[in-house]
């Protein structure tokens, strides 16, 4: 099982990606977990990523696809993999689906994570990153809805995409997301 999670920042995705990796054996990759680890050990990659993602902006294309790419050819990416904040734009997407398709490994599934502003604003100011001010968190909004949409619309196009309700206590979240991948495993079925 191959699939995406994507949301706003605070939907849960985080949450909900662990729940899977349980679940369904398969690894998480997320992005920011891979972008805050650069930036951590300071690595050429993470002190430019730092000075953006201080900003509130998106990290480019081309260091978060050689990321993923990179991360995407290890053994315990085989079996399966969940991507967790990735991709966030159409050329990010398109990139991937080249990327994944050199290496015969199509998606199976992308889940969206809906929850309202206002509940998002609630999570992420309770969560005390620095990185979660009031103004970054509407900045990473304004991101989020003007390069993710278009991200949904091409998924949708495709039909891998399923929406799921994120506005609810995270064992009802997962309880949908578990049965959008119980539906798509058994379609991709032979």
């Amino acid at each position: 099982m191959r699939l995406i999670l994507l949301g706003p920042p605070g939907a849960g995705k985080g949450t909900q990606a662990q729940r899977l990796v349980e679940r369904y054996g398969i690894v998480q990759l997320s992005t920011g977990d891979m972008l805050r680890a650069a930036v951590a050990a300071g690595t050429p990659v993470g002190r430019k990523a730092k000075d953006i993602m201080d900003r509130g902006e998106l990290v480019p294309d081309d260091v978060v696809v050689a990321i993923v790419s990179d991360r995407v050819d290890q053994q315990d990416a085989k079996a399966g993999f969940i991507l967790d904040g990735f991709p966030r734009t159409v050329p990010q997407a398109e990139a991937l689906d080249r990327m994944l398709a050199e290496r015969r490994m199509p998606l199976d599934l992308v889940l969206a994570l809906e929850v309202p502003e206002k509940t998002l604003v609630e999570r992420l100011s309770a969560r005390g990153r620095p990185d979660d001010d009031c103004e970054t968190i509407l900045e990473r909004f304004r991101q989020f809805n003007s390069l993710t949409q278009p991200v949904l619309d091409y998924y949708g196009r495709r039909g891998i995409l399923r929406r799921i309700d994120g506005d609810a206590p995270p064992d009802e979240v997962f309880n949908r997301v578990r049965r959008a991948v119980d539906e798509a495993m058994a379609s991709n079925s032979p």
